[in-house]
């Protein structure tokens, strides 16, 4: 038996969006792998703990080998995280909510893994950048994700004016996140900033009881009642449901004529 043989597979195990039954989120594959791995590498110990609890394991888990991957991964470090699967055995890889690598940690021990040769599988789970993506009725042919604007209020509204240019230039879908206590100064400089024709979409609590998603455009926004995001995760996306451009293109190159794209 060869050695790329006997190695094991670092499985990406996606950690559900909040406090919910694995099963009402997770497909029962994914459950089944989660279950029976003995070994993970997380990105914190406590909320991988609190969603192995969840899963109802047939052992306990404090019997499970769980290592909180470095930040930043250095090469020694990498080399000892992958020795198991080396070995043979089989690894989940678990953030603290979603999907491993997406918004996330992890990118880099899989880029490590490949490189070693030990095969990947990332199992179905929960990502709140696709979920919202989904829901807002934005451009999903075209979508880049921000993460963190910045937190002073000038440099934020000039990342702002720059995202909102460049919805209006090329129809790209724009995403971002807040710290939860941030939110509605986030929301308040989006309204301010924003042209009245660029549409905002707020996607809350995602896969959770109290799930809440909206789009409209700013105009409409600034005249609406808009339930507290306080304390609450939040994902915000920018875009254009009608997919035109300022330059009255489609997002895809086609010239509009009303509402129709004429190639």
């Amino acid at each position: 038996m060869t050695g790329q043989e006997t190695r094991g597979t670092l499985y990406l195990v996606p950690n559900l969006l909040g406090v919910v039954p694995p099963e009402a989120v997770l497909p029962a594959g994914t459950i089944a792998v989660a279950r029976r791995l003995r070994h993970f590498v997380v990105e914190n110990a406590k909320p991988a703990r609190q969603f192995l609890n969840s899963l109802t394991l047939d052992v306990p888990v404090a019997t499970l080998r769980i290592i909180v991957l470095p930040q930043p991964l250095q090469p020694q470090s990498c080399a000892d995280l992958l020795a198991p699967l080396r070995r043979g055995e089989d690894v989940g890889l678990l953030s603290d909510a979603g999907c491993p690598g997406v918004a996330d940690p992890g990118a880099a021990l899989v880029a490590a893994a490949h490189r070693a040769g030990i095969r990947v599988v990332p199992l179905v789970g929960a990502s709140a950048l696709l979920l919202g993506l989904m829901a807002s009725g934005f451009n999903g042919q075209s979508f880049r994700f921000n993460g963190y604007l910045p937190v002073a209020s000038a440099q934020r509204v000039l990342r702002l004016r720059a995202l909102d240019d460049e919805i209006a230039h090329t129809g790209c879908t724009q995403l971002f996140i807040e710290t939860p206590y941030r939110n509605q100064a986030m929301l308040d400089a989006i309204l301010a900033t924003c042209r009245n024709v660029t549409e905002l979409c707020i996607a809350v609590d995602l896969t959770l009881p109290t799930e809440w998603i909206s789009s409209a455009a700013i105009a409409r926004w600034r005249q609406q009642s808009i339930p507290s995001l306080a304390k609450r995760p939040a994902l915000f996306l920018l875009g254009r449901s009608d997919g035109l451009t300022s330059d009255g293109l489609t997002s895809d190159g086609l010239i509009a004529d009303g509402l129709t794209a004429i190639r």
